[in-house]
Formats: structure tokens, C-alpha cells, sequence
């Protein structure tokens, strides 16, 4: 089986929430050697951003999206199981959650799971999380990176508020923050002094990792 057939049959399954076709697109990429990172990032996690633009132009419904993460999280457990994260640790620690008054977590889940199995330590504070606990997660964890997410415009004002609570802690200059979000731009990032706009899982471990190349 060719890669792009096992990518394409990835992300079919995320796309049609189908947990058997899923860890077969999984167990066909082992046979074939296939990288588990690049599966889980060009594949699982392209079918989320698609079923993610579907439900943003009301094409489907919420209990279809959340069919899809459940087999998402099936599959990223998997991964993470098959890894040697012996090797990880090695590229700082995120603390990342779905801030106050939002309890929508499917995109920070991918993120935390992409994250992982590129050797960071994930503190995941799930969702509704108020400022302060960002704050009192990264000292409690010494964390490099700070990521809240924020998926209603009547929530983006706590992701300014992590960022007072963790001058308020006096570490705002030890870490890195990220915001991200269907409403979040760059232009919110840098006006609440955000050190970066992640628009996906992807841009996460990038920012992250370039972060760590040039520390």
C-alpha cells in the first residue's frame, strides 16, 4: 500500500469517524514504515482540520465532530504508545488549555497529541480553565511554553487575562505563550502580547521547536 493511499485513508477515517478503518490506516503505515508523526500530522489530523471547515460552514453537526475526536483521540493514544518517548522531554514543556467560559477542546486535544510526539512535555489543563491556572501550571511544571485556546469570540478576552496572570506571577519573560482558535488571529495575538498566532497543530510544533533550534 502506497504512502499516499495510508495518508488519504487516514484522514477518510477522522472524516467518517470509522475507529476500525483508522487503526488499519495505522497498521498499514507500520508495515510500510511509514512515519508516525507525519501520519498523525498529514493524516488524522488533516481529516480534523476537514471535518472542522465542514462544521464551520454548518455542513455538519456537533455530535458528528465529536464521534470524529473520540477516534482521533483513540488513534493519538496509539501513537504515543508506539513511540519511544524514552527520547522525549528533550524540547521543553507545554502547558496548554481551553480557557474559561469555552468548553470546546477538540482542536487543543490535537494540538497536545501532535505536540507530544514531537518530544515536548504536555501539561494538558483540559477546558475552561481560568487564567490564573495557566499561571500556576507553568511555575508548578516549569514550563517553556504557555498555549490557551479559544474557540468563542466572547472568550478571546481570557487569553489576554493568561497573559496579565502570568506577569502577575512574574514569569511572563520565561515563557513562550501561543494563543490559537476559530476566532484568533495574528492581529489579536499581537495585541495582547502574545509571543505567536497558531493556527493549527502543525504551527504549534513548529513555533515550538524553532523556538527551541535557536534558544
Amino acid at each position: 500500500m502506497s504512502k499516499e493511499a495510508i495518508m488519504e485513508a487516514a484522514k477518510q477515517s477522522i472524516v467518517e469517524a470509522d475507529e476500525d478503518m483508522a487503526l488499519e490506516a495505522l497498521a498499514n503505515a507500520e508495515a510500510e514504515g511509514v512515519d508516525l508523526v507525519e501520519l498523525l500530522s498529514n493524516g488524522y489530523s488533516a481529516g480534523m482540520k476537514e471535518l472542522g471547515d465542514l462544521f464551520g460552514m454548518g455542513e455538519i453537526f456537533l455530535p458528528e465532530l465529536i464521534f470524529a475526536t473520540e477516534v482521533m483521540k483513540t488513534v493519538s493514544a496509539e501513537i504515543e504508545g508506539k513511540m519511544d518517548m524514552s527520547a522525549a522531554q528533550k524540547n521543553g514543556t507545554l502547558v496548554i488549555g481551553t480557557v474559561e467560559g469555552d468548553v470546546h477542546d477538540i482542536g487543543k486535544g490535537i494540538v497536545a497529541s501532535l505536540v507530544k510526539t514531537n518530544g515536548v512535555e504536555v501539561i494538558d489543563l483540559g477546558r475552561e480553565v481560568p487564567a490564573k491556572n495557566f499561571a500556576d501550571a507553568a511555575i508548578e511544571h516549569n514550563a517553556d511554553f504557555v498555549g490557551s485556546s479559544a474557540l468563542l469570540t466572547t472568550t478571546m478576552t481570557v487569553q489576554k487575562d493568561v497573559e496579565d496572570a502570568l506577569k502577575e506571577a512574574g514569569i511572563r519573560d520565561k515563557v513562550k505563550t501561543m494563543v490559537g482558535g476559530a476566532p484568533v488571529t495574528n492581529r489579536w495575538a499581537e495585541k495582547i502580547g502574545a509571543d505567536a498566532y497558531c493556527e493549527d497543530a502543525s504551527d504549534t510544533v513548529n513555533f515550538i521547536l524553532d523556538w527551541v533550534a535557536n534558544k
